[in-house]
């Protein structure tokens, strides 16, 4: 803490810097001293900080508290193994960073200045950035919770706002054309089923993994419904076979039997036996002198469609296996919602609008 002279003792374990006038904790336990900013000027919360800081120290397990940053790090991705393979693999990218960096530091001697600069150090936006942050977050949250150590030294460390550029998005047209190029090309031997593939896509308004997935036990003719299930989220959820989309998966189910002898095909045999357009994608954008869209620009087509149609926001999220009532929808489709906002503008008039029926006897 210093000489007695740069800091003035105010009570049992409380001390205050006369030049600054924050508060500080000094307090030993079981012969090891710990010392922390209270970071604040005002006496009344610096003993109640105080108290909170001596319950965390007494928290702690001594034994535990020598971690190193290395350990730390295996001990959080050992928590999270039962997420995505593509979110364990981005984290295990992140953690192995941090090891590379501070491996056999011990946990309680990083500093959030060092945790700063290291951000600081990668030429990567917002968002690459606030992934870092959050697993360096994540660790020391478990680290705290664990009772390895008093306090987190990311506390306080906001994530920076990200920008959300509107994307690229075909329009129905476009869309068309790129399935029907994929179509035309005479001498590709899957244009048939990447061109399904990639309509499928853009009817349904399912992702890759889903589409990819996709079984014909998962497809009800009789209910009208598609039961898929959103990788990203790890959510089963319902999807109407749209009209615009029926005849295509008609179309697939009649060849699906042809192939299987005039039988039923099997629940578990797949839908589109392509499991990636990437390619014919590129092709027919380059093809048609349009941008570079790929499988999620189609997803997009049928959102923004959806919505410029009047389909209620809540609805589409529904139709993404979204459990959030459409917030994502409405963040992310905010460029849509004002020829969305044009058209229920005409329906607000004295006449009545040619879609109402009016009621006899009611004024």
């Amino acid at each position: 803490m210093g000489t007695s002279l740069s800091f003035q003792k105010i009570g049992e374990c409380l001390y205050r810097n006369p030049a600054s006038g924050t508060y500080y904790a000094l307090v030993k336990v079981r012969g090891k001293q710990f010392k922390s900013s209270l970071k604040t000027k005002n006496l009344t919360e610096a003993r109640r900080k105080l108290k909170d800081f001596r319950n965390d120290i007494g928290r702690i397990d001594q034994a535990a508290g020598k971690i190193t940053v290395e350990a730390l790090a295996d001990r959080y991705l050992a928590t999270i193994q039962h997420q995505a393979v593509a979110t364990v693999r981005k984290k295990k990218d992140i953690a192995q960073r941090v090891k590379d960096k501070w491996g056999v530091l011990q946990a309680k001697d990083l500093k959030k200045s060092q945790i700063m600069s290291w951000l600081a150090a990668f030429k990567f936006g917002s968002g690459s950035r606030n992934k870092h942050l959050r697993l360096v977050r994540a660790m020391f949250k478990l680290a705290t919770d664990d009772g390895i150590l008093a306090r987190s030294p990311i506390e306080g460390v906001k994530e920076e706002k990200v920008e959300k550029p509107i994307r690229q998005t075909p329009s129905p047209v476009e869309f068309q054309a790129i399935v029907d190029s994929i179509r035309s090309q005479p001498f590709a031997d899957t244009r048939e089923e990447s061109a399904d593939f990639v309509e499928f896509l853009g009817l349904a308004g399912l992702g890759l993994a889903e589409a990819t997935a996709l079984t014909w036990g998962d497809v009800n003719f009789d209910r009208g419904q598609i039961i898929t299930f959103r990788h990203k989220t790890r959510q089963g959820f319902a999807v109407p076979i749209f009209p615009q989309l029926r005849p295509l998966l008609e179309k697939r189910f009649v060849r699906a039997m042809a192939q299987n002898g005039g039988s039923a095909p099997l629940p578990n045999a797949k839908v589109f036996t392509v499991a990636n357009a990437k390619k014919a994608i590129e092709a027919a954008c380059d093809r048609l002198k349009l941008p570079g869209y790929t499988s999620r620009s189609f997803r997009r087509t049928f959102i923004t469609t959806a919505i410029e149609r009047g389909v209620d926001i809540k609805v589409v999220s529904q139709w993404q296996g979204h459990r959030d009532g459409g917030k994502l929808i409405l963040d992310t489709y905010s460029h849509v919602r004002p020829v969305h906002s044009e058209q229920m503008a005409r329906l607000m008039t004295t006449e009545n609008p040619s879609n109402v029926i009016p009621m006899e006897g009611v004024a």
